[in-house]
């Protein structure tokens, strides 16, 4: 009897920890990459056609500037306002989203002028029927935006600025 109250407590253990493993993952470096460090946060002015973002180094804090089109694609004011960002792991289940380092990242979130949005992160084929994202989509120096307009994929990409 005592054996079998010892495996049942077990059990419930090894079931409890489990649970506690999917339902709280490890943010900041989740899916974990062994053997690589988390890289610095994005530092200075990218800039695309539509826009710029500036970022402070902080991980958190930036500054965006985008045109007219830019602003109705991402649903985020047109023109300079202060916000917050972060790079997410894009829908997986049981979680959703959440957030991870950036070399990872599926989307981000930018919240800035009242409104939060989530974006995606990922690069359009040339002829528009497919959008790539995943594992180095996001890159020290590039931030590229993908977006679905009319059954069509097309990027916004955003490059650091050389001074």
């Amino acid at each position: 009897m005592k054996k079998e109250i010892l495996v049942f407590i077990t059990c419930l253990l090894l079931i409890s920890s489990c649970n506690r493993i999917i339902s709280n993952p490890n943010p900041g470096n989740y899916p974990y990459e062994p053997d690589t460090p988390v890289p610095a946060a994005h530092d200075g002015i990218f800039a695309s056609d539509h826009g710029t973002m500036t970022f402070s180094g902080d991980g958190e804090s930036v500054i965006i500037n985008f045109d007219a089109k830019l602003a109705r694609l991402t649903g985020l004011p047109e023109g300079e306002h202060k916000g917050t960002y972060v790079f997410l792991s894009g829908n997986l289940p049981p979680n959703g989203s959440f957030p991870v380092r950036y070399d990872i990242a599926h989307e981000m979130q930018i919240e800035a002028g009242g409104k939060s949005v989530v974006i995606d992160m990922g690069i359009a084929s040339e002829d528009g029927k497919t959008g790539q994202v995943g594992v180095n989509t996001v890159t020290p120096g590039r931030i590229p935006m993908l977006f679905d307009e009319d059954e069509r994929f097309f990027d916004v990409i955003f490059y650091m600025s050389e001074g």
